[in-house]
């Protein structure tokens, strides 16, 4: 399977002009026909103008809509991988396990808690170079969502589709995530290999420092950092459309604190940092620093090396385009509509 990928993915953002381009076209439209409603009946103007189009505009229009969304991707360059190689970099792996329970929609940190930590988690994804990186989420369960890869491109891909229904189970099992992080490295001893927890630490599950101290003995180092106020706040849900607060089985407002005390246990325990978080730093350039200063190791990977560019089939098709609104005019040809291919006696 050939990976798929834009050489210059920026480009992209100029698809907005499209329903730009509609809007103002339909504007256009509806001062034309209040135009021809000055000079009398519609019908009866169409009648006087023989040679007008109601379809030809229209068609135009949607033509040079076409030529230029393909120009746009013409310019974001479309490429396929074309030649796999095994890839040997200087490097750390790193597992991120992020915790998408209910109670990361809390906002205490803007916009929210989950919504701020996947934008942290892209821009340090924006800054890796050579190390290894894995992604796991967990509530009540832990899932890998990102098996330990070098595939940058992809991580922040997957990353922007988190969100807390992807995990059927509610509640927050740290331990869990923990567990499945300790089988999620590659395999092989002497690794250089770190995880970073990122959570309100309200641990409902199991116990995380034991499983803590199981990663410490496979030379495992967590990283934890606390997102959240220890005051508390309600959390947000949508209920019927409306915004409302999650509510326990006796209708009080369930309130979500963040439990500093678990997470520096399990850092302590590891021989990791824990940070807090705020709404200007979240903590990641501070733990990655420290994860820099462990000894770096020779990581394989499969990557594509060499991509082939196929921006040529996109500018045969805006050429296409092009002649095509060229050819086509926007009033009826007399000559033309003389014409009969097919001749037929009543």
């Amino acid at each position: 399977m050939q990976l798929f990928r834009f050489a210059n993915p920026d480009f992209l953002y100029l698809l907005l002009l499209l329903p730009v381009m509609i809007l103002l076209w339909i504007i256009n439209e509806n001062s034309k026909r209040r135009r021809i409603k000055r000079l009398g009946d519609i019908e009866l103007v169409r009648k006087l103008m023989p040679e007008l189009s109601r379809t030809r505009p229209n068609l135009k229009f949607l033509i040079k809509l076409l030529a230029v969304a393909s120009a746009i991707i013409l310019l974001a360059r479309p490429q396929f991988g074309s030649k796999l190689e095994e890839v040997r970099k200087q490097g750390v792996e790193v597992i991120i396990a992020l915790d998408v329970s209910n109670s990361m929609l809390a906002g205490d940190i803007q916009p929210d808690r989950l919504t701020r930590a996947k934008q942290a988690l892209t821009r340090l994804i924006d800054n890796l170079e050579n190390d290894k990186i894995g992604l796991i989420v967990f509530a009540g369960d832990a899932y890998t969502q990102i098996p330990i890869t070098t595939d940058y491109i992809s991580a922040k891909m997957f990353l922007s589709t988190i969100r807390p229904d992807m995990v059927p189970k509610q509640g927050t099992a740290i331990g869990a995530a923990i567990e499945l992080g300790i089988r999620s490295f590659s395999p092989g001893e002497g690794k250089s290999r770190a995880m970073i927890i990122i959570t309100d630490g309200e641990n409902h599950e199991d116990d995380p420092v034991a499983k803590a101290s199981e990663a410490s003995g496979k030379g495992i180092v967590i990283h934890t950092i606390g997102i959240g106020s220890a005051e508390g706040v309600p959390i947000p849900i949508m209920v019927s459309g409306r915004r409302d607060y999650l509510k326990d089985n006796e209708g009080n407002t369930v309130i979500t604190k963040l439990d500093e005390e678990i997470l520096k246990n399990i850092a302590v325990t590891t021989g990791g940092n824990y940070v807090r978080a705020s709404n200007t730093n979240i903590g990641l350039e501070e733990v990655f620093g420290q994860i820099r200063r462990m000894k770096t190791e020779e990581l394989e990977s499969t990557m594509y090396t060499e991509y082939n560019d196929q921006f040529q089939i996109f500018a045969v098709i805006t050429l296409l385009f092009l002649l095509a609104d060229f050819i086509i005019m926007e009033r009826k040809n007399r000559r033309l509509a003389n014409i009969r291919l097919f001749r037929f006696k009543i």
